[in-house]
């Protein structure tokens, strides 16, 4: 799985994608074990790193569904959903808060 990971992180990276982060949520009544989001530069760059994801991904990762705005994507590969987001979307949805709040619920208890 952290191969996995890697390969998704590198790749955003290598094509300009900003501010990445990784959530594990294995063990945290999520519907996927890892959500990873990152930052594009405008939309068409969004849709230009879901085209690289494609081409870098393929055909070992299955693309379950991708859900396409100029603003934000969304790729589920089943156990890991990919988030890539303008900042201005970003901003908006704070997915960040959301996430990390599904991290730390265990630790409340």
């Amino acid at each position: 799985m952290q191969n996995r990971i890697e390969k998704i992180t590198q790749l955003l990276d290598t094509n300009k994608a900003e501010a990445i982060e990784v959530f594990d949520l294995r063990g945290k009544n999520y519907f996927v074990d890892y959500a990873v989001i990152a930052s594009s530069l405008g939309s068409k760059h969004t849709l230009a790193l879901l085209d690289h994801l494609k081409r870098g991904l393929k055909p070992d990762e299955h693309f379950n569904n991708v859900d396409e705005s100029g603003e934000w994507i969304v790729v589920d590969l089943g156990d890991i959903l990919i988030h890539i987001m303008t900042p201005e979307y970003r901003v908006k949805y704070d997915m960040e808060t959301f996430l990390t709040s599904l991290t730390q619920a265990d630790s409340e208890f």
